[in-house]
C-alpha cells in the first residue's frame, strides 16, 4: 500500500510545485504586464511630447523662414545700397539698390571688383579707406564718386563699412548723396552769389526790421552789417518821394507780395542816388510774411546815359531841334490828338534855297551857323505847341497842332519868309537865303502820315518850281502826278527784260554837201499799253530812280551794233548817243566796258559820239574829268548838247576837249534874216571854229532857216526839214537815197 501510494504523493508535489510555479510565472507576468502598461503609458506621453516639440520646431521653422524671407526682401528692397566686399575689394553680395547704383545687373556683378565703379579721383580714397577697415575692424566711412556702368548720371555716395568676424569680407552701406551735395554746393553758391554780386541786398523781417545786408549794400549805402542790422527799412530814405509813391508801393507789396521801380534814396554821407528796387516776399506756412527781399542798384550814371541816348537819338546834334525819328513820333501824336478834339492840323515842309552856295562859298562852318540860326528863327514864328524838326541837311519841317483856324497856317508862312530873308551874320560873314515852303493839311488832304509827308514834299517842290522864296499848298492835281509817277517807275522796271524800248535815229546832215554822215540814237518807249511815251516824262525818272545806268548800257549796246552794220558801207559814219550826268556820276569805270564791246564789234572809237549836258561840266569833279580824258584817248568824241541854254561858259570850252556844239532849236526855231537868234548862232559858230570845235544846229525845220545857218558857217544840221525820227530800217532807206 505504501508502495501503491508514493506515485500519487510526488505527482502532488510536482502539480503543487508547477501550480507555484505557475502562480509565479502569473504573478510575473502580471507584474509584466503592469511594467508593460506603465512603459506603454510612458510612452505614449513621451510620444505627445515628441509629437509638441515637433509641432514647436515647425513653429519655429517657419517663423525663422518668414523671417529669413522678410530679411531678404528688406535687404533687396532696402533704400541706401548694401554689398559685401571681399579683403581684395571684390564684390560678393548686393542688394537691388546697390545695383543699380552701380548701374548694372546683379548676375553681371560676380567678382567684379567696386572699384572699377569709382571715379578716377576717388581711387586713392577708397583703397586707404578698404585697408583701414580690416586693420581696424570698426565702421568707417567716406565719400565717393561712382560712375555707373549704364552711363547714368554720375553718383556721389557716403561709403560706410565694417569688417566681418571672418576678417576676409566686410559689410558696405552706400548712402545716395549727391542731391545733398548738390544742393550744399547750391547753398555755398548762393552764399557766394550773395557776397560778391555787385547788386546790394538787404533781408527784413515782418516788422520791416534789417536782418541782414550783403558787402554791396556797404559800399553803396555806406552802412556796415552792425550799423544796419536792426534799424528800420526806411534807413535810406531820401524824402524825394511823397507819401502817395509809399502808398502805392506798400499796397502792391501787401497784395502781390512784388514790387520794383526806381526810387531815390539817400547814403549815409547824405547823398541822394537813383536805384533800382527789387523786393520780394518770402511767406511761412501760414501764409504769413516771414521775411522780405529787397534788391538794389544805383542807376544814376546808367539814368543820365540813357537820356544822353535818348537825346542823341531824338534831336538833331547841331540845332538841337527834333530829328526825323521824333518828328515822326509827334506826328503821329499830333494826328491822333487831332482825330480826338476834331480839329485840323498842317504840315509844313521847308527847304533852303541855294544852300550849296553857303557851303561852297563860305565854308561848311558857316553853313552850320546858318542852320542853327535859322532853327532859331523858326522857332520864333511858332507856338510852344507846334514842333519844328530838323530831317537833315537843310530840311526842315513844322507840325501846325490844333487849328482853330487856318489862317494862321498863312500867317506863320509869310512870316517865315519875311524872317528868313533877312540877313544872317554868320562869324564876321554876311549871307542871305531864301526857303521854299509846301503845305498840306491833316485830315482834309489825307489821313495817312507817309502820304501825308510825301504831300508837304510835292507841295515843297511846287514851291521851287514856282520860282523858290515862296509857299505851296498841295492839291489834288499834285497827288495825281504822283501817282502816276509812281504807276510810271514801276512799268519801267520791267520795261527793259521786256523788251519794250527801241532805238529812233535822226539824221545829221552835213550842210555843204547835204550828205547823212551821222545820227542821233533817241530811244522810244513803247508801253504795252499806254503806246509810245515821250522821253521826256520817263527820261528824268529814270535818272532819278537810277534804272538810267541800265538803260543807258542798252542804248550804247544797241547803238553800237547799228553803227557797225551803217559802217560796212559808210566808213566814217559816227552814231550819237546821249548820256546822262548820273552814268559819268555812278558808273565810275563803267566806259572801259564800252571800250572792249567796241573792239568786239571791230569798230573804232571815232564811229561814237557822247552827247553831253553843260550841267555836267559845270559840276566836273576828278571822276567826270578822268571819264571824258579816258573817252578822248579812245578815239570817242564829245559832243555838247543844248548850247546856249544851260551854264555856258567859255572856261568850260577850254578846260574840256569838246569835238561838237550843239546849238539849241530854241535859237533855230526862231531864226530870220534879222533876228537876234542869227546873231547870237553867229558869235556861237564863230567862238566853235576859232576853238577848233565843229557845229551843229538843232531844230531846222524850213529851208531860210537852213540858208541862214550855212551862210553863218554852220557844219552840221540836224530838224525835221531833213527828216524826222525814225526806225533803223526807215534810216537805211536815207541812206541808200543819199
Amino acid at each position: 500500500m505504501t508502495k501503491t501510494n508514493q506515485p500519487f504523493t510526488d505527482t502532488d508535489k510536482l502539480r503543487r510545485r508547477a501550480n507555484q510555479q505557475l502562480a509565479q510565472q502569473q504573478s510575473s507576468v502580471s507584474g509584466i504586464e503592469m511594467d508593460a502598461k506603465k512603459l506603454l503609458h510612458e510612452l505614449q506621453v513621451h510620444q505627445i511630447e515628441l509629437e509638441m516639440q515637433n509641432e514647436e520646431l515647425l513653429v519655429a521653422q517657419l517663423e525663422a523662414e518668414a523671417s529669413l524671407e522678410r530679411y531678404t526682401e528688406l535687404y533687396d528692397m532696402a533704400p541706401v545700397g548694401y554689398l559685401t566686399l571681399g579683403r581684395d575689394g571684390a564684390i560678393l553680395q548686393t542688394n537691388l539698390k546697390a545695383a543699380r547704383q552701380l548701374g548694372i545687373f546683379r548676375s553681371q556683378l560676380k567678382q567684379q571688383r567696386f572699384s572699377s565703379f569709382i571715379s578716377v579721383d576717388s581711387l586713392p580714397v577708397f583703397n586707404d579707406f578698404l585697408s583701414g577697415v580690416f586693420v581696424g575692424r570698426t565702421a568707417q566711412n567716406c565719400e565717393l564718386t561712382l560712375l555707373p556702368v549704364d552711363r547714368s548720371p554720375m553718383l556721389i555716395v557716403q561709403f560706410e563699412a565694417i569688417a566681418n568676424d571672418d576678417d576676409q569680407t566686410c559689410r558696405v552701406i552706400l548712402v545716395d548723396i549727391t542731391e545733398r551735395k548738390v544742393n550744399e554746393e547750391k547753398l555755398k553758391l548762393a552764399n557766394l552769389v550773395y557776397q560778391a554780386i555787385g547788386e546790394a541786398i538787404m533781408v527784413a523781417d515782418a516788422d520791416n526790421r534789417i536782418v541782414t545786408v550783403n558787402p554791396a549794400f556797404t559800399e553803396l549805402t555806406g552802412y556796415s552789417l552792425q550799423e544796419a542790422i536792426g534799424q528800420s527799412t526806411t534807413l535810406l530814405k531820401s524824402g524825394h518821394q511823397n507819401e502817395a509813391f509809399y502808398q502805392i508801393m506798400w499796397h502792391t507789396l501787401e497784395t502781390t507780395g512784388h514790387w520794383q521801380g526806381e526810387i531815390w534814396n539817400r547814403r549815409k554821407n547824405g547823398e541822394t542816388y537813383l536805384e533800382w528796387l527789387t523786393i520780394n516776399t518770402v511767406y511761412d506756412d501760414q501764409n504769413k510774411v516771414r521775411h522780405r527781399v529787397a534788391m538794389f542798384s544805383d542807376i544814376t550814371d546808367q539814368k543820365h546815359a540813357e537820356q544822353t541816348i535818348w537825346q542823341q537819338a531824338n534831336f538833331d546834334s547841331l540845332t538841337g531841334l527834333p530829328n526825323r525819328h521824333l518828328f515822326y513820333e509827334r506826328l503821329a501824336q499830333e494826328m491822333k490828338k487831332s482825330r480826338r478834339v476834331g480839329l485840323p492840323l498842317a504840315l509844313l515842309f521847308l527847304d533852303l534855297d541855294h544852300f550849296k552856295d553857303v557851303n561852297d562859298t563860305l565854308g561848311h562852318g558857316k553853313g552850320d551857323l546858318l542852320l542853327k540860326e535859322m532853327a532859331q528863327r523858326l522857332l520864333n514864328c511858332v507856338r510852344n505847341t507846334d514842333t519844328v524838326a530838323r530831317l537833315g541837311g537843310d530840311e526842315f519841317t513844322i507840325i501846325l497842332a490844333e487849328l482853330q483856324e487856318q489862317d494862321s497856317i498863312e500867317r506863320i508862312a509869310q512870316d517865315i519868309l519875311y524872317q528868313l530873308t533877312k540877313p544872317f551874320e554868320l562869324a564876321g560873314e554876311i549871307a542871305y537865303v531864301s526857303v521854299s515852303i509846301g503845305i498840306t493839311l491833316y485830315p482834309e488832304d489825307t489821313d495817312n502820315i507817309d502820304v501825308l509827308i510825301k504831300n508837304a514834299d510835292q507841295a515843297m517842290y511846287a514851291a521851287k518850281d514856282q520860282g523858290r522864296n515862296c509857299r505851296h499848298y498841295f492839291t489834288l492835281s499834285m497827288q495825281e502826278a504822283a501817282l502816276t509817277r509812281m504807276r510810271l517807275i514801276n512799268d519801267l522796271r520791267h520795261a527793259l527784260a521786256e523788251r519794250q524800248f527801241w532805238l529812233a535815229y535822226q539824221p545829221i546832215v552835213e550842210l555843204k554837201t547835204g550828205f547823212i554822215r551821222k545820227a542821233e540814237a533817241l530811244i522810244r518807249w513803247q508801253h504795252p499799253t499806254r503806246g509810245l511815251i515821250s522821253p521826256a516824262d520817263f527820261i528824268p525818272v529814270a535818272e532819278a530812280t537810277g534804272m538810267i545806268i541800265d538803260i543807258g548800257e542798252w542804248v550804247f549796246r544797241e547803238a553800237a551794233q547799228q553803227a557797225a552794220q551803217w559802217r560796212k558801207h559808210h566808213d566814217d559814219f559816227q552814231v550819237s548817243i546821249n548820256k546822262s550826268p548820273v552814268q559819268f556820276q555812278k558808273e565810275g569805270n563803267g566806259h572801259l566796258a564800252w571800250f572792249e564791246y567796241l573792239r568786239e564789234l571791230g569798230l573804232p572809237g571815232q564811229s561814237i559820239v557822247v552827247e553831253i549836258t553843260e550841267g555836267l561840266l559845270m559840276d566836273a569833279g576828278t571822276l567826270i574829268i578822268d571819264q571824258l580824258l579816258a573817252f578822248r584817248d579812245a578815239g570817242i568824241q564829245v559832243s555838247l548838247d543844248d548850247f546856249g541854254t544851260g551854264y555856258s561858259s567859255l572856261s568850260y570850252l577850254k578846260k574840256f576837249d569838246i569835238d561838237y556844239l550843239k546849238i539849241d532849236q530854241s535859237f533855230t526855231r526862231n531864226l530870220g534874216p534879222n533876228a537876234n537868234e542869227l546873231a547870237l548862232c553867229e558869235a556861237i559858230i564863230v567862238m566853235a571854229h576859232k576853238l577848233g570845235i565843229k557845229v551843229i544846229a538843232e531844230g531846222i525845220e524850213t529851208r531860210e532857216q537852213c540858208d541862214l545857218l550855212m551862210a553863218a558857217g554852220c557844219d552840221y544840221g540836224q530838224g525835221y526839214l531833213f527828216s524826222r525820227p525814225v526806225a533803223a530800217d526807215e534810216f537805211e532807206k536815207l541812206l541808200v537815197a543819199g
